[in-house]
């Protein structure tokens, strides 16, 4: 079955940096899209970045020149490198992917990232 298991969360002061990690497994990883979400407390889970298995990528306006998103399809691995964070970064965050045929899509557990001094 999809699995997908996020790590990589921490306390980090305004301005550091992190890098998450998607651990996939149960699907053939090269093929899917995938990408990256984060919920605030008491906000709508918002989409923050997204890679297509050929690599082209995209990026909330929030986060934009800040973020990387990456992918090792030999590793079955999505990053979300995040540099010069700000304390609006604090969420959890989690990672997806969508199957077709038919639809369903699939979340991590999520990683808690908390920005703060």
């Amino acid at each position: 079955q999809v699995q997908l298991v996020e790590s990589g969360g921490g306390l980090v002061q305004p301005g550091g940096s992190l890098r998450l990690s998607c651990a996939a497994s149960g699907f053939t990883f090269s093929r899917y899209f995938m990408r990256w979400y984060r919920q605030a407390p008491g906000k709508e889970r918002e989409l923050v970045a997204g890679i297509s298995n050929s690599g082209s990528t995209n990026y909330a306006d929030s986060v934009k020149g800040r973020f990387t998103i990456s992918r090792d399809n030999a590793k079955n691995t999505v990053y979300l490198q995040m540099n010069s964070l700000k304390p609006e970064d604090t969420a959890v965050y989690y990672c997806n992917t969508d199957q077709y045929g038919p639809y369903r899509t699939y979340w991590g557990q999520g990683t808690q990232v908390t920005v703060s001094s």
